[in-house]
């Protein structure tokens, strides 16, 4: 039996049960694929369950504020992705009249759309003959084939593309590229696959060559930032505090967050009372200001780890703008601050 007979074979007796396996609808297979770009299915899933309960239709989510978007997104990370899915949303809906284009070309003209959305769409939608070329697909065809092309290099996509649409069997684009993600996730994993128990063990070239472990090659490095946040939590005579939006881009675009003092490297807590103390952040006299935990907590990003504490900053009567603690938890957070409300708050 073939590759790509075996892995549907496979596919077919171990897939997992996936709501968005069960239709062919483009919006619903839309909003998975964005929610699973680099964010593992356990995590996603309830997301998943939880926007098509809020927004049924891609008119439901076009409609929709952006906060309250970002607010069901807070926690999945990313939030790009959540303020294109918006983005988006509104161009089928409004542009279309909320009709996803049918044709592969035509869905990377979508905001947002990128050629494995593109593909994913159109194979599992509309089974159109497109390879689809994610993580775990650059894994089973590396290691499968013993294909040592960088994946981060300029042409990996393009090659790796040209490789799985020629396994695609004719008409059957739909499950086999459903097929060989799943492996990727379920078998083929990235470290210690159980290479014994796979059904490829006897053809798999990575195996034979015992190269499993170097396979795929990936040289580039991320370059991490360091950042340290010291978060102002001000509280007045009536229990209220402040809270910003993050109008700047980079992290957390429009995600509220305390007043923020970033240092650009980390100083001892005396030098950051005193930059607390000359830096007019309200306009209320400070009564007094004590670290609410001396641990960092610290919050890892793909590119940047950010040592955050968070500073209770007691004034004298009530803050202009202030807001009261339950009103405040309504808003879209980044996660490490939402849970910091929920710890202190709750």
């Amino acid at each position: 039996m073939d590759f790509s007979k075996s892995l549907i074979q496979w596919y077919l007796q171990n897939k997992r049960d996936l709501p968005w396996r069960n239709t062919v609808d483009p919006y619903h297979i839309w909003l998975s694929e964005i929610m699973l770009q680099q964010t593992r299915v356990a995590q996603g899933l309830p997301y998943f369950l939880r926007f098509t309960e809020a927004f049924p239709t891609v008119f439901d989510l076009a409609k929709a504020d952006e906060e309250q978007v970002l607010k069901l997104w807070q926690g999945l990370g990313y939030y790009s992705r959540a303020r294109n899915l918006h983005k988006t949303a509104k161009q089928v809906a409004f542009d279309l009249n909320g009709v996803f284009p049918k044709s592969y070309k035509e869905l990377l003209q979508l905001k947002g759309i990128g050629e494995y959305t593109a593909g994913a769409i159109a194979s599992f939608s509309y089974n159109e003959h497109v390879p689809v070329v994610d993580g775990n697909v650059f894994r089973v065809l590396s290691r499968y084939f013993d294909v040592e092309t960088d994946i981060a290099s300029a042409g990996a996509k393009k090659e790796f593309a040209g490789l799985a649409a020629a396994l695609i069997p004719k008409g059957e684009a739909n499950i086999f590229n459903q097929a060989i993600m799943e492996f990727g996730a379920l078998q083929c994993v990235p470290k210690n696959p159980d290479c014994s128990a796979c059904i490829f063990n006897d053809s798999c070239l990575a195996l034979q060559k015992k190269k499993v472990n170097q396979l795929p090659v990936k040289s580039k490095k991320v370059k991490v930032t360091n950042r340290y946040f010291n978060y102002l939590v001000f509280s007045d005579a009536d229990g209220n505090t402040l809270i910003n939006k993050r109008t700047e881009k980079g992290i957390w675009h429009n995600l509220y967050e305390f007043p923020l003092l970033e240092t650009i490297s980390p100083e001892r807590d005396e030098a950051i009372l005193e930059l607390i103390r000359n830096q007019q952040f309200a306009e209320n006299e400070i009564e007094g200001i004590a670290l609410y935990d001396n641990e960092v907590i610290r919050h890892k990003l793909s590119h940047q780890h950010l040592h955050i504490k968070f500073w209770k900053v007691k004034v004298k009567g009530a803050l202009k703008n202030g807001i009261d603690c339950e009103s405040a938890s309504k808003f879209p957070f980044p996660i490490v601050i939402f849970n910091f409300i929920e710890k202190v708050w709750a």
